[in-house]
């Protein structure tokens, strides 16, 4: 086996900040993970019309927010006067959409690891990718455990590279290609973060023997996340929080 690159990242993370649980990719969803004990995050990122990183899934505001049309569309003063938690439940509502700099202080004051995974508007893959990195690197600046970078754009994340190539970077795919391997060395990657209907043991096996460490998303079944732990998967992204205990997991090897 090759040599495994650190990964001081815990073995659980919350999906889009306990997105079940609070309204997705906000401020009070990283807050309920951290309740439960979670200390890791994984949320999606995108740029306003005007360059500022914020949180949100969809390149539409209507599922989460009660805006409407392109969420890129929009300078930051508009994105940040929408509501984004009545959606989920009227305890949330007037929840904001949270700009990246809000949840880098939440998450830094309170040793919240992060998986950021950029989530670009159509178009907009390259500006994206360059501009979040770039920001993460400023927001985590000193930080002991710097954001995983993630994306489901080659693009992106090849731009996220040139921008700061010191941070960490995953491999995001809902289907494996026959080339995995040739791109992750071309996106200098040091994790593959697959859905984990496609994680079979060998894989797992193949992935690690290969030098890389492996992620996967989204398991909310506890039989399940222990044996993707026992094959030796790093982290494992849930929005399952109330089910999936951070401390019921074997140790990392």
């Amino acid at each position: 086996m090759c040599g495994l690159p650190a990964w001081p990242y815990p073995r659980l993370a919350a999906h889009r900040g306990a997105g079940k649980h609070a309204p997705e990719n906000t401020l009070a969803a990283i807050r309920r993970g951290h309740a439960s004990g979670y200390r890791m995050a994984e949320f999606d990122v995108k740029l306003s019309a005007d360059g500022v990183a914020f949180l949100l899934h969809d390149a539409t505001l209507e599922r989460t927010t009660n805006g409407v049309g392109r969420a890129d569309a929009l300078i930051w003063r508009e994105l940040a006067l929408l509501d984004a938690g009545s959606w989920h439940s009227s305890i949330y509502a007037g929840e904001p959409v949270p700009s990246l700099a809000t949840i880098a202080r939440f998450c830094r004051a309170n040793d919240v690891a992060v998986n950021l995974e950029i989530k670009p508007a159509p178009g907009r893959e390259r500006e994206t990718g360059a501009a979040v990195a770039l920001d993460a690197k400023s927001l985590w600046a000193g930080a002991d455990v710097r954001p995983l970078l993630s994306s489901f754009s080659d693009v992106a994340l090849d731009a996220a590279r040139e921008a700061a190539p010191e941070l960490p970077r995953a491999y995001l795919v809902e289907n494996l290609p026959d080339n995995w391997r040739e791109q992750i060395v071309r996106l200098g990657c040091i994790a593959l973060d697959a859905k984990h209907t496609l994680l079979t043991q060998s894989l797992v096996q193949e992935v690690r023997g290969a030098g890389l460490r492996v992620a996967t998303w989204t398991v909310n079944d506890s039989t399940r996340a222990a044996e993707l732990a026992a094959w030796g998967v790093d982290t494992i992204i849930t929005d399952a929080i109330d089910a999936i205990a951070p401390d019921l997991l074997p140790a990392r090897a």
